[in-house]
């Protein structure tokens, strides 16, 4: 047996290069699935054994609420695996039956059509791009349609009908072109002309991207999805408005999103550079403002397919509910949180272009995966990227999560300096009913993926604020 064994691992030390990086990608990769499947199956048995609401839960979830978190987190969990072993599996079989260079190849026969040679790459390359992502967008539609239409449909949180959703789908794959195609066609060309220092100019141009991206999303690529109003002049607006004075916290506007005509889940966030700062309150946030929780009709832009499946229940928060989750998000503006993680992104991209740059001219990269006359740009960087890097990917990965815990206590210390402690510990509690959060969790399963703390741990930190 040992000398078999010994056997095996000469016939692997004796590989040529390219095809030790090709099997080392594909075992990484799978090593990475079967430790996610793991702590899933932990999580999964944390939801099939918890029948009960703990004892220190008892007064902060009802046995109905419990029940019904518990058997909507074990869907979604049973479909993660399933979508996640088709995912893995269709990746593997791309690598090993040469799918990305065959797309190349179909690329270049299509813009060989338009009377563009190998010279025009970039061509060949935004080519290449499209035909990707429209696989990628039809393997992916079956499982995002059992998503929304049978288990968020079940659990009473889709709000959409099949002819919305698909025409979303639609908006969303042509958005997605109109910003790719010209952001990848200008970062190859600054690749090709930059020089020895050319990894300089690709950061600093992604750099630009992100910014720009970033001021211009919510004003004029969120609206193409979602509609956005000002939230009306009242108690709540003051509120929020003097809030935001007290900490130098420079809002402009403040806008509510209909987010209801989606989903019934709820978010906030804030954006914006320098002394612009917008506020972004999902309807389904606000108490006064969720349909769910109106009599009468929905408002007249709502697909009349949807108003059947609004109900009459009770979800959001209150005002001062509202205001207490808002200061924890100005937290992590006030503490920093927002510039450290761009700052975090910037150092990391930099690294990346860096590397990118000394691993570039490595022949046997494009080899290993099946490019044996030619080194496309675009190719190199889904090589180097995607695959070289899944190693280093994993550790910053899990590193910004538990960082990203911190900065939550962090941003509910905040808030609850504030004088906001009772009305953030009651709103945690409603978000996570509304959104069926379950509160109990596996150790090692929060530990790697939990970018926010389990509910109870951040109660506990909140202190021994009591909800009614």
């Amino acid at each position: 047996m040992f000398a078999w064994a010994r056997i095996k691992m000469e016939t692997i030390l004796n590989l040529p290069i390219e095809n030790k990086i090709f099997y080392a990608v594909l075992v990484f990769s799978w090593t990475v699935y079967l430790w996610e499947a793991y702590l899933a199956y932990r999580q999964r048995r944390i939801y099939r054994l918890t029948m009960h609401v703990p004892h220190e839960l008892g007064k902060i979830m009802d046995t109905d609420t419990f029940e019904k978190s518990r058997l909507y987190q074990l869907d979604k969990s049973n479909f993660s695996f399933w979508s996640g072993l088709y995912s893995e599996t269709e990746g593997t079989l791309i690598l090993l039956f040469g799918g990305i260079p065959f797309v190349w190849k179909v690329a270049g026969t299509v813009t060989a059509r338009f009377g563009l040679g190998p010279e025009y790459e970039i061509f060949q390359s935004l080519s290449f791009l499209i035909l990707a992502t429209l696989f990628s967008a039809f393997t992916g539609l079956p499982w995002s349609i059992y998503n929304t239409f049978v288990i968020e449909e079940k659990h009473g949180f889709n709000q959409q009908t099949l002819g919305f959703f698909l025409k979303d789908a639609v908006k969303k794959f042509i958005v997605t072109q109109c910003i790719l195609l010209p952001v990848t066609s200008l970062l190859l060309y600054i690749i090709k002309i930059g020089g020895d220092f050319f990894f300089i100019y690709a950061w600093l141009f992604t750099l630009g991207v992100s910014l720009v991206l970033v001021t211009i999303y919510a004003d004029y690529i969120a609206p193409l999805f979602d509609k956005f109003t000002p939230l009306p002049e009242g108690e709540l607006k003051e509120e929020i408005e003097s809030m935001s004075k007290s900490i130098s916290f420079p809002l402009t506007k403040v806008y509510v999103v209909e987010g209801s005509k989606r989903s019934s889940h709820s978010n906030a966030y804030f954006y914006g550079f320098f002394k612009n700062k917008r506020i972004v309150l999902f309807d389904t946030l606000l108490e006064d403002y969720s349909p769910l929780n109106k009599d009468g009709e929905p408002e007249t832009d709502t697909p009349t397919e949807d108003k059947s499946k609004l109900k009459n229940k009770k979800q959001g928060c209150n005002n001062p509910e509202v205001l207490a989750v808002l200061g924890h998000e100005l937290g992590h503006w006030k503490l920093g949180h927002t510039v450290k993680n761009i700052v975090i992104s910037q150092m990391n991209s930099f690294l990346c272009f860096f590397l990118f740059a000394v691993l570039i001219g490595r022949k046997e990269l494009f080899v290993a995966f099946g490019f044996y006359n030619s080194q496309p740009t675009l190719i190199g960087l889904m090589i180097i990227f995607q695959f070289i890097f899944s190693p280093y990917n994993e550790v910053l990965s899990f590193c910004l999560t538990v960082l990203s815990r911190r900065f939550e206590f962090q941003a509910d210390s905040f808030a609850r300096g504030m004088g906001r402690a009772s009305e953030l510990y009651s709103a945690l509690i409603k978000l996570n009913k509304d959104n069926l959060g379950f509160p109990v969790a596996d150790w090692l399963f929060s530990m790697w993926h939990y970018s926010h703390p389990p509910l109870l741990e951040r109660l506990r930190a909140l202190g021994s604020t009591k909800q009614d």
